[in-house]
C-alpha cells in the first residue's frame, strides 16, 4: 500500500512522528457501541406549536443534558447535496500534494488553510495525528466562494449550495436548543451574536496499517456553539466520552451528528454539555468528515444566560469576551485542552 502524502510532502507511515506514546493510545478493544446515543427525527412535530416543550424539544434537551451530542434525520438538507459535498471534499484531498501545499499554514489568523493536528508529549515531543485538515469560511447568504479552491472544479458551486442549506438548519437547531433551555427561541442566536464566525473543517483520515498506534484527531471539545458534522457512510471513526467510557458514533444513513460546544455549555450555565470527542483511524478504508462551525465573533461577551441563574443555580462561569476564550485556547496549543475550565467561578 502506497502511503498517503500529506500536503507538506511527508508520507504517512508508522514512524515515531505519527506513533502515540503507549498511555495515549486509543485502546479500541475497550470502546463501547453507541446504541444509546439519540437519533432524533426533526419531522417529529407532534403537538409542536412553537411554544414550550414539545416531544421534539424534550428529546433534544435530554440529549444535550446527557450526552452533549445526538444525530438528526429528516433534517431538510437533500441527500444528493450531502453526497456532492463529500465528493468534492474527498477530491480535494486526492489532489497532488504540491497543489494542496499552496494552502499550508500554521497561522491561525489565515482563513483558508491546510494543516495537521498534533499533540506534544513529555520526553517524546510532537506527535502528528493521522489526518489532514482543510479549513475555510462559509456563509449562508453572503458570497464567500472567491476564497475557495478552483480545483476540484465543482468545489465552489457545491459548497455555496451546501452553506445555504446548513444555514437554515443552524437556525432551526439553535431555536430548538433555546427552547430546550426554557428560553425564547431566538435567545441563543442573539447571545452568540449578529455576526457569528462561520468556518468549516474537512478532516481526511487515510487508511492506517495499525489504528491502535495512532489517532485521527485527539480528544477535544469544540470551541463554538454547536457543530453540524457530516460523515461518510460505512466507515466508523468518531467517538464521544460518557461516564469515562468512549462510545463509537456509527454513521447513520442521511444523518448529521450535532455536537454541543463550549459556548453553549457556558451560556446554559452547565445544564447542557459540551461533548468531548475524538477520531480514530481505520485499517481498511479512508474516512472523511465535514464539520460546520457556528462561533461567536471576538467581541461577543459570553456568560451564563441570566434567566438560567437563581439561588439554586448560581453562575458557574464568569463573563468573558470570545477573544479572551480564543487567547486561552491558543495558549494551550499542543496540550490536552481544557479551555472553558479557565473561566469557571470558584464554588461557594
Amino acid at each position: 500500500m502506497t502511503p498517503y502524502q500529506l500536503a507538506n510532502n511527508t508520507p504517512l507511515t508508522l514512524s515515531p512522528k505519527f506513533t502515540l506514546p503507549e498511555a495515549e493510545r486509543p485502546n479500541l478493544s475497550e470502546v463501547l457501541p453507541s446504541d444509546s446515543i439519540p437519533i432524533i427525527d426533526l419531522n417529529d412535530h407532534d403537538i409542536d406549536d412553537g411554544q414550550g416543550p414539545s416531544p421534539l424539544v424534550s428529546k433534544i434537551s435530554q440529549a444535550c443534558e446527557e450526552y452533549g451530542c445526538f444525530q438528526i434525520i429528516n433534517h431538510g438538507v437533500p441527500k444528493e447535496l450531502c453526497q456532492k459535498v463529500l465528493v468534492v471534499a474527498t477530491e480535494f484531498f486526492q489532489l497532488p500534494p504540491e497543489e494542496r501545499a499552496q494552502y499550508l499554514s500554521k497561522d491561525h489568523r489565515k482563513q483558508v488553510k491546510v494543516f495537521n493536528y498534533y499533540r506534544k508529549y513529555e520526553g517524546i515531543g510532537k506527535v502528528t495525528m493521522w489526518s489532514e485538515t482543510f479549513s475555510h469560511p462559509w456563509h449562508p447568504t453572503e458570497d464567500f466562494t472567491h476564497l475557495l479552491p478552483t480545483n476540484p472544479p465543482q468545489y465552489r458551486e457545491v459548497f455555496a449550495e451546501y452553506a445555504r442549506a446548513i444555514g437554515v438548519l443552524f437556525d432551526r437547531l439553535l431555536s430548538l436548543i433555546s427552547r430546550g433551555l426554557g428560553l425564547d427561541e431566538d435567545c441563543l442566536k442573539r447571545r452568540i451574536g449578529e455576526k457569528p464566525g462561520l468556518n468549516t473543517q474537512a478532516n481526511y483520515y487515510p487508511v492506517c496499517p495499525d489504528p491502535e498506534l495512532t489517532m485521527g484527531l485527539p480528544d477535544h471539545n469544540d470551541l463554538g456553539s454547536i457543530t453540524v458534522l457530516l460523515q461518510v457512510e460505512g466507515v466508523t471513526g468518531l467517538q464521544v466520552i460518557k461516564d469515562g467510557k468512549w462510545l463509537t458514533i456509527d454513521p447513520v444513513p442521511d444523518a448529521f451528528v450535532i455536537n454541543l460546544a463550549d459556548q453553549t455549555q457556558v451560556l446554559s450555565n452547565g445544564k447542557f454539555k459540551s461533548v468531548r470527542h475524538r477520531a480514530v483511524t481505520n485499517k481498511l478504508l479512508p474516512r472523511l468528515s465535514l464539520g460546520m462551525f457556528y462561533n461567536p465573533n471576538y467581541d461577543t461577551v459570553i456568560g451564563p444566560i441570566e434567566d438560567l441563574i437563581d439561588e439554586e443555580h448560581p453562575p458557574k462561569y464568569r463573563k468573558y469576551s470570545f477573544k479572551e476564550y480564543m487567547e486561552e485556547f491558543y495558549r494551550q496549543e499542543g496540550k490536552r485542552r481544557s479551555v472553558k475550565e479557565a473561566f469557571e467561578l470558584p464554588r461557594t
